[in-house]
């Protein structure tokens, strides 16, 4: 157990997404104490499954509304985090797509709501997520932290919006705040099936052929959550020791792109499923997808000593079993 962390007080909104719940997880195996922000209280979710692994005794989850400031500032005031996480969003591209005011709403207001709190109680560490869909579009890859952040679609501008509005915190406040850049992360407990992973995973337990909604040939960077949950957690520590330079952000990926179709084949050939054949439905792109896009986590290495510890292959065969047992 890493003693940095004994009884810190961790404040994480959206503590029961996928992202938020491997936080909550991590945090409280290193000995921490979870303050959990969460809109709505499903009655399956990956937190309340790691909470019975980890215990309970040291989590306080609320329901809450990050949209809603005065809301955001009491939690903030009555449990005093020395950390804030923020990754509570509107995670899924298709929905942006359709509905951007909820999606804005969420995403940027939520954020400047979660910020100017953290500003006015004074937190040492906050970390918040973009995403490697705030970059946009670019000709050079793989991405790296200098790249202009160019994004043209609802759900990567509100990334972008995000990204921005953490770091002015950081340059005009002097707030205690860095911002993360993720490849696509999987893993254990994504109950988003709009995403290429669970939802060909759950297709091959239930022996069907598994959809391509593009033409497969998108690349893209997918990471697995241990390796993500590491990675923050390393950033909010060296942000609280003062390690790091306020207002920096970050790109966490692999660096090994792979084009859906060959993912998809990539989970048959560890399911054992040769039976089974991708379906891809399009034969043309898909509007406000991004074609190619991967990540550079060279500065991570750098400054942070963070580095991958999953192969894809790996993390996929741990995913596939995490999903066989619990479906």
């Amino acid at each position: 157990m890493d003693g940095f962390w004994k009884n810190k007080r961790v404040l994480i909104s959206g503590a029961n997404g996928f992202l938020g719940s491997h936080l909550s997880a991590g945090a409280l195996k290193r000995g921490a104490r979870i303050i959990g922000i969460i809109k709505e209280n499903p009655p399956v979710s990956y937190l309340k499954i790691a909470l019975k692994e980890t215990g309970s005794k040291k989590a306080r989850i609320i329901k809450s509304d990050i949209v809603d400031f005065n809301a955001m500032l009491k939690v903030f005031k009555k449990y005093k985090p020395d950390i804030c996480l923020h990754v509570a969003a509107q995670p899924i591209v298709g929905i942006a797509n359709k509905s951007p005011l909820p999606t804005f709403e969420a995403n940027i207001k939520g954020t400047w709501n979660i910020l100017e709190a953290c500003r006015i109680c004074n937190i040492k560490s906050t970390v918040v997520a973009s995403s490697d869909k705030a970059y946009g579009e670019h000709k050079k890859l793989p991405y790296t932290e200098q790249a202009p952040l160019l994004a043209l679609h609802p759900y990567d501008a509100s990334k972008s919006c995000t990204d921005i509005l953490a770091r002015v915190y950081a340059h005009t406040y002097n707030l205690n705040t860095a911002v993360t850049r993720c490849a696509n992360i999987y893993g254990p407990g994504d109950f988003n099936f709009s995403r290429i992973i669970p939802d060909t995973l759950r297709s091959i337990i239930l022996n069907k052929n598994p959809i391509i909604r593009s033409d497969g040939t998108p690349l893209r960077d997918y990471i697995y959550i241990e390796d993500i949950v590491d990675a923050y957690l390393l950033l909010a520590k060296k942000l609280y020791q003062g390690l790091i330079k306020p207002g920096e952000a970050f790109n966490f990926g692999t660096g090994k792109p792979i084009s859906v179709l060959s993912l998809v084949n990539k989970m048959l050939s560890i399911s054992g499923r040769p039976n089974l054949k991708p379906e891809i439905l399009s034969k043309r792109k898909i509007k406000g997808e991004i074609d190619r896009q991967y990540l550079s986590s060279a500065k991570a290495k750098q400054k942070l000593g963070w580095q991958c510890h999953y192969s894809l292959d790996t993390g996929l065969r741990n995913t596939f079993a995490w999903y066989s047992k619990h479906l």
